[in-house]
């Protein structure tokens, strides 16, 4: 019975054996072709896979694992000459675009319609405003209409005065009366002489029949109207033909809007606007615009359009503001390149977009200068640069160009190509810092498209900054030369005491880029000798702060985007401010209110 069991386990083994070197040769055999039917040519380093990140590029190691910024598994890196259909493109996963939110569309063309906006305020109509003034020089007696916006009628008697003049010419008609019949022509120039001082036929016969002279003579109103200023007052002395009340006939009214430089283009006679009134919610009026001002303004840089508006309601009342639109259109009948603001990237000299390309590979986008037409709101106007079909990047556009920057391929601040790098290694692979070739104008590189998270010990650090740059604003805008400088030097040397070490993974890496971009720029503040040169340095910070804010989100309140059409020779520049008024750094007091909030970041 022994026996029998230990030739069944001899037997047994011997199966189990010849399986396994059966099962090693059909699927261990084939690991390697398995292996290369993958889609992804990976690459290698001294014979070793190098492992990266979908989200974060830059991450590079020969070992695969987590990333050390977001905790994504690592993938192998492919090899981009393959996956590419230019080399200077930027290939991107599905995963990798749908983390980033990057959305693309179909450039397309249209006839551009922009919607102007435009404040403004209801005036009286310079036609229907009279100066009521009296026809008899003397001493107001009485007044009947005393104080302002007060309603007259044609005809009513507004006020009685004295007139020593007129008590003479009442007993020279007297007398002139008695040698009536001997001397008519004297009686006559007796009456034309009261008639001058506009005394009425009824007016002269009612003297006559009197007998006496009448001390105090009425004042008529020559027309119906509202009183916009009262004068004179109670024993007052006028001459003849002085203005005592003036009067304005509000039946109809006048819509004077303001027209910046920079929306004249926009603005014709003729164009319908619709308007509204803060203390009439809910009601929307409309008007043409009658009139278009020839000359600008040379302190306010406005033009004024004017709509005519009947009033026999009295809702609108001189001084009240209104604000309105116009959907103004572009000149010429040609349909246009029109794109969305957020597929623009600009760095003040240059606009680009990315252009997505596609093939069996995957996905890429290749950087594409543009020159660019008006803006119409929430979109441009594509000159140059752009075919209808083409499909470009509308959302997500920053992340695509970090991943450029960092792949040293063409990018925003990079336009021949170059790593861009912040000085720390996050990935273990040693890669160099090369320089945009415009040195002199420093602007921010913007890492990331989406918002990252600071301890609130960097957003603490971060104040300073915040308060200094904020107090340059007002400076700038009450004009105060020194107090200007006093706050640009305070920003450098609040930037110079940020701890880089209270900023974590990815914001480090973020930070140190704004930082060493806004120290450049404000290198010579010190040095600078008018405000001008101030303002041009503030308008350069000004971008990178409000990328900033938008990157870090470190303040503890609402700040505003606030941006001005005009400034920096009509290319329009924004600033930041905590309060929603507009007080303007790049004009001063010539132009203070000139802008409009066109963010709030909360």
């Amino acid at each position: 019975m022994k026996s029998i069991d230990k030739k069944t386990i001899i037997i047994a083994a011997a199966t189990l054996v010849v399986g396994l070197l059966a099962g090693w040769f059909l699927f261990g055999g084939n690991k390697s072709d398995s292996h290369d039917d993958h889609e992804h040519v990976k690459t290698e380093i001294n014979g070793e896979t190098v492992w990266t990140c979908s989200m974060h590029p830059q991450i590079r190691q020969s070992e695969p694992g987590d990333c050390p910024i977001c905790g994504m598994d690592l993938i192998p890196l492919e090899d981009e000459q393959n996956a590419d259909i230019d080399p200077n493109a930027i290939s991107m996963s599905p995963t990798a675009m749908l983390l980033a939110n990057v959305s693309t569309s179909l450039v397309g063309k249209m006839n551009p319609v922009k919607l102007v906006r435009l404040n403004g305020k209801v005036q009286a109509d310079e036609r229907l405003v009279y100066s009521q003034s009296t026809h008899l020089p003397g001493r107001i007696e009485k007044l009947t209409v005393n104080f302002t916006g007060e309603f007259v009628r044609k005809g009513q008697i507004i006020a009685y005065i004295y007139s020593p003049e007129l008590v003479t010419a009442q007993e020279e008609l007297f007398e002139a009366q008695k040698i009536a019949e001997s001397q008519p022509q004297l009686f006559k120039s007796a009456k034309e002489k009261l008639k001058n001082w506009k005394l009425s036929e009824k007016q002269i016969e009612q003297i006559i029949e009197k007998g006496t002279p009448q001390e105090q003579f009425p004042i008529l109103a020559d027309v119906s109207g509202y009183v916009t200023q009262k004068k004179v007052s109670l024993g007052d002395y006028v001459r003849k033909g002085e203005t005592v009340y003036e009067i304005a006939d509000l039946s109809r009214v006048w819509i004077l809007f303001d027209v910046y430089e920079s929306d004249i283009p926009w603005i014709k006679k003729g164009d319908m606007v619709s308007f509204t009134v803060a203390s009439l919610p809910g009601e929307v009026f409309k008007g043409n615009i009658s009139f278009l001002d020839p000359v600008i303004d040379p302190k306010t840089r406005v033009a004024k359009a004017r709509i005519e508006s009947f009033n026999s309601n009295q809702k609108l009342k001189p001084e009240m503001f209104v604000s309105g639109t116009v959907e103004a259109k572009l000149p010429g009948n040609s349909k246009n390149i029109v794109v969305p603001k957020t597929a623009v990237m600009w760095t003040g000299k240059r606009s680009v977009v990315y252009v997505k390309s596609a093939n069996s590979k995957g996905v890429s986008f290749l950087l594409r200068e543009v020159t660019l037409g008006p803006a119409l709101g929430d979109s441009y106007v594509v000159e140059e640069g752009l075919q209808e079909g083409e499909e470009i990047a509308v959302n997500g556009t920053f992340s695509i160009d970090a991943a450029a920057q960092l792949a040293g391929k063409p990018s925003m601040m990079s336009p021949e190509g170059g790593q861009v790098m912040t000085g720390h290694n996050h990935g273990g692979m040693n890669t160099e810092k090369t320089e945009s070739k415009e040195e002199n104008e420093v602007k921010p590189k913007a890492l990331s498209s989406m918002p990252l998270s600071l301890n609130n010990q960097a957003k603490e650090a971060l104040q300073p900054l915040y308060n200094t740059y904020l107090n340059w604003k007002v400076s700038l805008a009450n004009d105060n030369f020194a107090d200007a400088q006093k706050n640009a030097v305070g920003m450098k040397s609040a930037l110079e005491k940020v701890d880089m070490g209270l900023f974590k993974d990815e914001a480090h890496m973020v930070w140190m880029d704004f930082q060493g971009s806004l120290g450049k720029n404000l290198e010579h503040v010190h040095h600078f000798s008018d405000i001008e040169q101030l303002r041009k340095a503030f308008q350069s910070v000004s971008v990178m702060m409000i990328e900033m804010t938008n990157t870090f989100t470190p303040l503890g309140k609402t700040i505003y985007v606030q941006h001005c059409p005009m400034a920096d020779n009509n290319k329009g520049a924004d600033w930041l401010s905590l309060e929603k008024e507009i007080r303007n750094p790049y004009f001063g007091s010539s132009m203070l209110t000139c802008g409009e909030v066109t963010k709030e970041i909360k």
